[in-house]
């Protein structure tokens, strides 16, 4: 996996170095509410080795979110593998402080049309909790399409499943 820039962003793989960054949004209740809570460091620490992996595996995996004016990590935006080989998840966390003003959706976007030119899938797939609105709002603007709705254990909520096919 390459960077890649946008207007604002600069979007890598992450690396293990990224730890403390990455628990300012993976490790906040607040980022993480609709998530199953904040993860540990130790947790988080394990996730970023198996994006690692993945990026050597699959040619994918999040990206480190890197805000170009000041080159803090603001978040991270890629995907996940899913059962199936022609489909994967969409997944986007930022911090806090940079919710509501287009980061996510210009950061998606840009990790939607890197899967439409390099990799060979038919469909990315996401799923949002019922109670965030602003999440389910740039899935809409993204184009995605409202699938199915099931119950989130680790939530304890209703958990609204989207697809894009592309």
């Amino acid at each position: 996996m390459k960077t890649i820039k946008t207007d604002r962003l600069l979007l890598r793989p992450l690396k293990i170095e990224d730890i403390d960054s990455v628990m300012n949004f993976w490790g906040n209740e607040e980022v993480m509410k609709y998530c199953g809570g904040p993860g540990t460091k130790e947790r988080e620490l394990k996730a970023l080795k198996y994006y690692i992996n993945l990026q050597n595996k699959k040619g994918y995996s999040p990206f480190a979110l890197i805000l170009k004016e000041n080159m803090d990590i603001i978040g991270a935006c890629g995907f996940n593998p899913t059962k199936k080989e022609d489909e994967i998840e969409l997944i986007y966390h930022l911090n806090k402080n940079y919710w509501k003003k287009g980061y996510a959706f210009e950061a998606a976007s840009t990790c939607i049309n890197y899967a439409r030119k390099n990799l060979k899938i038919k469909r990315i797939l996401t799923s949002v909790d019922m109670r965030n609105i602003a999440s389910r709002k740039i899935l809409e603007k993204l184009g995605f399409k409202f699938k199915e709705s099931k119950f989130k254990e680790v939530t304890k909520q209703k958990e609204y499943h989207f697809e894009l096919i592309i």
